[in-house]
C-alpha cells in the first residue's frame, strides 16, 4: 500500500503540464491577442479546478467578510510591491525595462476590456487553479500544510520562467507566495479572489508601481 503522504496524483501533473503549456502559449504567442489567449487559459484552467475539486464549488462563494478580508490582503501585497519595485530597477540590470514590458500589455486593449477579463476570468480562475487545485493537492495528498504551499508557490512563479523576463518571474514568485501562505493559514477562497482580482487591476490599470 502506498502511503497517503507519498500517494500520486495523475491529474495534478496533468493539469500543471496543461498550466505550463498554457502560459507558454499566453506570453510567447502573437503579442497583440495576448489578453485573449489569457482569457483562454483562465477558462480552462478554472473550470478545471472547479471540475475536479468539489469543495471548490462551495468555497466558490464571496460573503461579505470575504470583500473586507480580501481587499487588505491585496493592499498588503500592494505595499510588498512597491519596495520590490524599487529594489528590482536597483539590483537587475533589465529591471526597469522588464518592468516597462509588463506594463506595456495595457495598451493591447482597451482599459474596461482588461478590467472585466482580470475580474470575470484571469483573476478568479488563478485562484481556483493554483490555490485550490495545486496547493490543496499537494497538501493532501503529498507535502502538507506548508510544505504543499510552498511547492505550490514555487509551481506558479516557475510557470512564468518562458517569458523570460527575470522581474515578472521574482513578482509571480512572491505574488504566489503571499497568497499560498494566506490559503495555507485558512483565509477563505472567496477572500483570496477578491484579493486577487483587487490586486491585480490596481496594479495594473489604476496605480502602477512605477511612473506612466
Amino acid at each position: 500500500m502506498i502511503a497517503e503522504g507519498h500517494r500520486r496524483d495523475p491529474l495534478l501533473a496533468a493539469g500543471l503540464a496543461l498550466a505550463y503549456g498554457a502560459f507558454a502559449h499566453t506570453f510567447l504567442g502573437d503579442r497583440e491577442r495576448f489578453w485573449q489567449r489569457m482569457t483562454s487559459a483562465g477558462t480552462v484552467l478554472g473550470t478545471l479546478a472547479l471540475v475536479s475539486e468539489r469543495d471548490l464549488r462551495r468555497d466558490i462563494r464571496i460573503r461579505k467578510k470575504d470583500i473586507g478580508l480580501g481587499l487588505a490582503a491585496a493592499a498588503g501585497l500592494y505595499g510588498v510591491f512597491q519596495a520590490g519595485d524599487r529594489l528590482a530597477r536597483k539590483l537587475l540590470p533589465t529591471g526597469g525595462d522588464d518592468i516597462g514590458e509588463i506594463y506595456a500589455l495595457d495598451r493591447l486593449r482597451p482599459k474596461p476590456e482588461i478590467a472585466a477579463r482580470l475580474a470575470l476570468v484571469i483573476g478568479p480562475a488563478e485562484e481556483l487553479f493554483w490555490r485550490g487545485f495545486v496547493q490543496r493537492r499537494l497538501q493532501r495528498t503529498r507535502l502538507g500544510r506548508w510544505k504543499g504551499a510552498a511547492a505550490a508557490a514555487a509551481a506558479y512563479g516557475g510557470a512564468h520562467v518562458v517569458t523570460g523576463n527575470l522581474t515578472l518571474t521574482g513578482a509571480a514568485g512572491v505574488a504566489g507566495a503571499y497568497w499560498s501562505a494566506l490559503a495555507a493559514a485558512g483565509m477563505p477562497m472567496g477572500a483570496l479572489i477578491v484579493s486577487h482580482v483587487a490586486w491585480d487591476v490596481w496594479i495594473f490599470l489604476v496605480a502602477p508601481t512605477a511612473p506612466r
